[in-house]
């Protein structure tokens, strides 16, 4: 609930970025360098996030992580101007690292190795119920009541951490660790014997990230933008159809990566998923037609997102219990910060180079991680340390 409830409230922007860069007067540029502060805001709450959930314990983590991003998604349907609403999208961005990092030691911790796959494959296709969930709200708003109604709705996410608060308890293998005085430092994550490893996870999630965000932050405007102005051209209606459609695709490649890697291995299974990725983008951005882009946006969800299920099971089988959070805070949102320039990239080209090519570099971003996968060992089976 807490990843879907992020994704809800982070994916508004997407959603109504088209409406948003009309009403402020803002460019493409502008537009994706908003997106890209939010980015490199989540890289720096999951590294404090991790930390703070390894030394204070994961549910605290993620209770705060949730109030933080629901209470500033409200706060942008209040921007008057684009500097107020920067400022609102980086203190959103703080919480919406945290969660992840919180969230995934939380799980990790709670099932056992054989399972674990499946289990944040599971937590992981939240993300597209809470995407398709932003673009039902922003259908049914938008038209009638505006983008800052949209924004608005966002707050409902921080009524579900006083469930979180008193319903869900801190893993028994953190408890143990914490009862003992076991905690750790951001720098034990490039001890030696991990320092490589740490490196090549990062590396490899930044070019996921770049070629997600880079991709998906911009499909609904690309989609929804005059075809003068390089867009598709489609009804904020046809627009929402094609990004659910997209969510279906995308939750079944989340679910189904995490069984396919319990059973064949996380290095084969993130490697087919991302080169398959990179073959589709080029035959999405190659086609202006709505129906072929019908076709084809679930089958880009489904292999371009459900490697994001592996990355939580990869991280928690490499790093002991004392840094664990704060390994997978670090990887995971150090990649993500890399990644920021992506929209602002995306958002550059765009003006000069058309939608279409400007996508299409998130291609070769899905090759890159398939090559830093050289340095990753496998780590299926491996149980908690």
């Amino acid at each position: 609930m807490g990843w879907l409830l992020d994704s809800f409230d982070v994916m508004l922007y997407a959603l109504v970025l088209a409406t948003l860069m009309a009403d402020l007067n803002m460019s493409a540029a502008v537009g994706g360098s908003l997106a890209s502060l939010t980015l490199a805001a989540s890289a720096v709450g999951g590294v404090l996030f991790g930390v703070f959930a390894d030394r204070f314990g994961r549910v605290r983590a993620l209770v705060w992580s949730v109030l933080i991003y629901s209470v500033f998604t409200a706060a942008c349907g209040l921007a008057q101007s684009v500097r107020q609403l920067a400022v609102f999208r980086v203190f959103l961005g703080i919480g919406m690292g945290g969660e992840w990092a919180s969230g995934a030691a939380l799980v990790s911790e709670t099932w056992p190795a054989e399972h674990r796959g499946k289990a944040l494959g599971l937590v992981q296709s939240s993300w597209a119920i809470g995407y398709a969930a932003a673009a039902v709200v922003t259908a049914l708003v938008l038209p009638t009541f505006g983008w800052r109604a949209v924004f608005f709705v966002g707050i409902l996410p921080a009524l579900f951490t006083v469930w979180v608060r008193r319903k869900v308890d801190e893993p028994e293998v953190w408890r143990l660790r914490a009862r003992d005085g076991a905690t750790g430092r951001l720098a034990d994550v490039f001890a030696p014997g991990l320092r490589g490893l740490t490196v090549a996870v990062t590396l490899m999630n930044a070019c996921i990230m770049f070629a997600w965000w880079g991709f998906n932050l911009w499909i609904p405007a690309y989609l929804s933008l005059p075809v003068e102005q390089g867009g598709i051209g489609l009804s904020a209606y046809a627009m929402s159809g094609l990004v659910i459609a997209m969510q279906v695709g995308m939750w079944f490649g989340y679910v189904l990566f995490g069984f396919v890697s319990d059973r064949i291995g996380r290095k084969r299974t993130y490697v087919v998923y991302v080169l398959t990725a990179a073959a589709l983008i080029l035959a999405y951005t190659a086609t202006r037609n709505p129906m072929a882009l019908l076709v084809l946006g679930p089958l880009v969800a489904f292999f371009g997102t459900g490697s994001f299920s592996g990355f939580g099971a990869v991280t928690a089988e490499i790093y002991p219990t004392e840094i664990r959070a704060t390994a997978q805070g670090f990887t995971y949102n150090i990649g993500r910060l890399a990644s920021a320039v992506a929209p602002f990239i995306v958002g550059t080209l765009a003006q000069t180079q058309g939608f279409a090519a400007a996508l299409s570099i998130a291609s070769a971003a899905f090759v890159l991680a398939a090559v830093c996968w050289i340095w990753i060992p496998e780590t299926k089976g491996r149980e908690l340390l």
